[in-house]
């Protein structure tokens, strides 16, 4: 009897494992970091994945005056070059199997002297040169039209061949903030080659830019006033643009500013982050279920920001403002999780996530201490279960180094005052 009784436990054991669902699986497994390289300079980030393995990012030249879009092969960056001019990145999470899209310079010199959304995404100080959004296919670079003004940039892609982004037109914008002077909208440009199709702000709003678009075709960005066409005031609104061009206002968590979804995955599901009533920026979740909600921080942080989702709802991003200074994170189910507390002893540093594929594997930016350099990371689900709880993961992360020089585009993305404060310090 109890050798009958010991095998149906067994039975019903490996049943309850084969029908458990893979994301709660996933939140007992612990991550292999492989290291990616550079390109001679300090600072490298793997900003996409996709289910295929193709991992795209930025990595900074020597001297790290400039920096140029790559894609990594055996954790090797792979330059994509530019469009004639000194910088290009790929900044936001693209998920075409066969593309890559970013944003480069060309070696036109921007007439009106803007500083233009690419700036915040590129070494400092602003090089003056026009920008534009690209399409990176059979190994070359190609220009992507704007709305007639005289800059672009391009940030998410879908299965279909169809990008996003936004572009200037020729209007002279109120609403903007020296230097900025022209009017940008959100666009979609294909699948077919050069066709570009503006998408209309929120009610009331001049300007807007689109971040993501996913295989069912809808698109996610931010409707405000133009200002400096870097986040805050632009991102009044969150918004969902259906495939039908209908835009729907996706409200936030009660401020207004930085209001900004990142991604969104085939089940419809947005996230991003958002500026509260307190004046912290928390990460969101948007369904049409359930709406707008605040995916919170971990303990002692103020702030935090999801960066990425994949179509099994498992979200990364990052969570700062802590005495732990800045760490990469994984929302699954509701809870976060520092990935610090996730992986081997002796592992590097990860300071955010900015993308997850449905195989699991996570992409973002590391710290080596030893090193003085944060180079891009891919962190791979490995088999085995680990007791990560909040004081496990107090235990065994370290705090940030003061000395850390964060990249441009997380400074950007982050809250004005927290910008501020970072700028000074570093």
């Amino acid at each position: 009897m109890k050798s009958i009784r010991s095998q149906c436990l067994i039975i019903i054991a490996v049943l309850a494992a084969i029908l458990l669902p893979h994301e709660l699986l996933a939140q007992y497994q612990n991550y292999k970091v492989i290291t990616l390289g550079t390109l001679g300079g300090t600072f490298s980030a793997a900003i996409s994945t996709n289910n295929d393995g193709l991992i795209s990012g930025y990595s900074t030249l020597p001297g790290n005056q400039y920096q140029a879009a790559v894609r990594f092969e055996r954790s090797s960056p792979i330059s994509l070059g530019t469009l004639g001019g000194p910088n290009s990145g790929v900044a936001w999470p693209n998920h075409n199997p066969r593309a890559i899209v970013g944003i480069a310079e060309t070696s036109e010199i921007d007439k009106l002297h803007e500083n233009w959304s690419c700036s915040a995404f590129f070494p400092p100080p602003p090089t003056g040169h026009v920008c534009l959004g690209f399409v990176w296919f059979n190994n070359r670079m190609y220009p992507l039209p704007t709305l007639g003004g005289i800059n672009g940039y391009a940030a998410g892609a879908n299965d279909w061949g169809q990008v996003v982004g936004w572009a200037e037109t020729p209007v002279h914008d109120s609403t903007c903030v020296s230097p900025q002077v022209l009017q940008f909208e959100a666009v979609v440009w294909g699948p077919r080659p050069g066709a570009i199709r503006k998408l209309q702000p929120f009610e009331g709003d001049p300007d807007s830019a689109a971040t993501a678009i996913n295989n069912r075709g809808e698109v996610v960005g931010i409707s405000g006033i133009c200002e400096n066409a870097v986040g805050d005031q632009s991102a009044i609104h969150p918004v969902l643009w259906e495939p039908d061009g209908n835009v729907i206002n996706l409200v936030g968590l009660g401020g207004n500013a930085w209001n900004t979804p990142d991604a969104i995955n085939d089940r419809g599901e947005v996230v991003g982050f958002s500026e509260n009533s307190q004046g912290n920026i928390h990460a969101f979740l948007w369904t049409r279920e359930h709406g707008i909600e605040d995916l919170g921080t971990l303990d002692g942080d103020s702030d935090s920001y999801a960066y990425g989702v994949n179509n099994r709802g498992q979200v990364v991003g990052q969570s700062i403002g802590g005495p732990y200074g800045e760490r990469a994170v994984i929302w699954q189910h509701g809870t976060i999780t520092d990935l610090n507390c996730l992986t081997p002893p002796g592992s590097p540093y990860l300071l955010y996530a900015n993308d997850i594929d449905d195989n699991g594997r996570i992409v973002g930016e590391e710290y080596d201490p030893n090193a003085s350099n944060s180079p891009g990371f891919v962190a791979l689900p490995t088999s085995g279960t680990n007791h990560c709880t909040a004081s496990s993961a107090t235990a065994q992360v370290r705090r940030t180094p003061e000395n850390v020089i964060f990249p441009n585009n997380i400074v950007q993305l982050m809250h004005r005052a927290h910008a501020e404060t970072r700028n000074a310090a570093h």
